[in-house]
C-alpha cells in the first residue's frame, strides 16, 4: 500500500502537511492529466508513481496516461534527448513525420476533458497540436537545456509555444525568445518509497548476497542508465586508478527504460572495456530494476559517484545524499544545485578522470570526513529535494495557471 500524506508528517513536520492540505483544498474538484513515456526506468517515472498517488491524496483527482510508441519512435526520440543536450542530429522529414504521427494516433483514443495537462519531457511534447485546446497546458522539461542543438530546438519550439507554461529544473536551462511563461521547479525524491525508504540491515545483506554483492572491500557504485551522458566507460577509466590506491569493488547499476533503445549498446561496451575487472570480480554490473537494490546499494557504498556529462538534475545524487553518503559528481546539470563542493561531496569537471579518482580516494582514506559529507548532505535534502516540497511547488502552480 502506498504512503499517503499523513505518513510524512514525521519527516518534514506537521506545517508541510497542513500547507499542503490548505492549497490543496483551493483546488478541490480539479482534474488534472499527466502524459509521460514510460511507467518505469528513470527518474521522471518514479517521480510520478509518488507525486500523483499523494496528490490524490490531499484531495485532487490527479491521472497519468502513458504514450504508446514503436521501437521507431523511441529511437528518434532519444535522438532528439541527446540533441537537447548539444549532440548533432540528422533532423530528416521521415524523423519528423513518425515523431508527429505518433503523438497524433495516441491522441485519438486518449480523450482530454481535464482541467489541465501537464506533459513531461519532448516524448509527447507535439500531443498539443491535435486536441481543440480547451485547458491550460504545461511542459514539463526534465532534459538539460543549457546547449541544445538549434535545429532540434527550432523544431521542437513549433511545440512548445502553444503550451501555457514550460517547467524546467535549473535556471541554466531557459529557453531564450521563448513566448511562454517559463519556471523553475527542482525535482524531488520521496523518502517513504521502496528505493529511498530506512531498510534494516538484515535487508540490506539479504539484497546484496541476491545479486553476489560481496562486501569485504568497500563499494563504490553508480547508480544510472547505461547511457552515453552517464559516462559509465568513463567510470571504469576513473575505478582502474582508485584501485590501484585502495582496494576496492565497483558496482554500476543501471536500469533500462522501456523508452531509451540505446541502453543496451552501451552495456555491452562497458562489459567488453571492464572484461577482466568483471571476472575477478572487481567491477560488478547489474541492469535488474529493483528499487529496494538500489536502496541496499547506496547504504552500503563507501562513496557514491555520478559522473555525468550530462545531467537534467540528478536524482540518484539526491538519494544518495538522503543516505548519508557523501558523493562525487560531475559539475554538470543539477548536480551542483545538489552538492556543495567540499561540502557534502565533491565536485569535478566531468572529464577529470584523474581528479575524479583523488576525490573519490581522499574519501575512503578518511571516514571521518565522509561522514560528516553524509550527515550534511541529509540534512540538505530534508530541506529542499523530498516529494512534499514537489506537491507544494505543483499546488501553486495549478492554483495560478487554473485560475480562470
Amino acid at each position: 500500500m502506498k504512503p499517503s500524506l499523513e505518513d510524512y508528517r514525521r519527516i518534514v513536520g506537521d506545517e508541510v502537511i497542513e500547507e499542503i492540505y490548505r492549497k490543496a483544498e483551493a483546488l478541490r474538484g480539479r482534474h488534472i492529466l499527466h502524459i509521460n513515456s514510460t511507467y518505469q526506468g528513470g527518474g521522471v517515472a518514479e517521480m510520478l508513481n509518488s507525486l500523483i498517488p499523494l496528490m490524490n491524496s490531499a484531495g485532487i483527482k490527479v491521472g497519468w496516461r502513458i504514450l504508446h510508441g514503436t521501437p521507431d519512435f523511441f529511437t528518434i526520440t532519444k535522438k532528439f534527448h541527446h540533441a537537447l543536450q548539444g549532440d548533432k542530429i540528422n533532423l530528416t522529414k521521415i524523423k519528423k513525420r513518425i515523431y508527429e504521427e505518433t503523438n497524433e494516433i495516441f491522441s485519438i483514443y486518449t480523450h482530454i476533458l481535464h482541467d489541465a495537462v501537464i506533459i513531461h519531457d519532448p516524448q509527447p511534447l507535439p500531443l498539443i497540436k491535435f486536441y481543440e485546446k480547451k485547458q491550460p497546458w504545461i511542459w514539463r522539461c526534465h532534459v538539460e537545456l543549457s546547449n541544445p542543438d538549434p535545429e532540434v530546438l527550432d523544431f521542437l519550439m513549433e511545440y512548445i509555444s502553444g503550451y501555457d507554461l514550460v517547467i524546467l529544473s535549473s535556471e541554466k536551462y531557459r529557453i531564450k525568445d521563448l513566448p511562454v511563461e517559463q519556471r523553475v521547479v527542482y525535482p524531488a525524491i520521496d523518502p517513504l518509497s521502496p528505493k529511498n525508504k530506512e531498510i534494516p540491515e538484515s535487508v540490506v545483506l539479504k539484497y546484496l548476497k541476491k545479486f553476489g554483492i560481496r562486501t569485504d572491500k568497500p563499494l563504490i557504485t553508480q547508480v544510472a542508465r547505461f547511457d552515453k551522458w552517464k559516462d559509465p566507460l568513463g567510470v571504469i577509466d576513473v575505478f582502474k586508478i582508485v584501485k590501484k590506491e585502495v582496494d576496492c569493488r565497483l558496482v554500476l547499476c543501471g536500469s533500462q527504460a522501456t523508452d531509451d533503445p540505446e541502453s543496451h549498446r552501451i552495456f555491452h561496451k562497458v562489459m567488453l572495456k571492464a572484461r577482466d575487472l568483471i571476472k575477478n570480480e572487481d567491477v560488478i554490473l547489474i541492469t535488474t530494476e529493483n528499487h529496494i537494490l538500489v536502496n541496499s546499494l547506496q547504504r552500503s557504498s563507501a562513496v557514491i559517484i555520478q559522473k555525468s556529462i550530462r545531467e537534467g538534475f540528478g536524482l540518484a545524487v539526491t538519494e544518495a545524499l538522503w543516505k548519508g553518503k557523501p558523493v562525487v559528481g560531475s559539475n554538470v546539470g543539477g548536480i551542483p544545485i545538489q552538492i556543495k563542493d567540499g561540502v557534502n561531496g565533491f565536485l569535478v569537471e566531468p572529464h577529470d578522470t584523474e581528479k575524479f579518482a583523488e576525490k573519490i580516494i581522499k574519501i575512503l582514506q578518511d571516514p571521518e570526513l565522509a561522514k560528516k559529507m553524509g550527515e550534511r548532505g541529509r540534512e540538505m535534502v530534508r530541506e529542499k529535494f523530498l516529494i512534499t516540497r514537489l506537491i507544494l511547488d505543483h499546488l501553486d502552480i495549478l492554483s495560478d495557471i487554473c485560475k480562470s
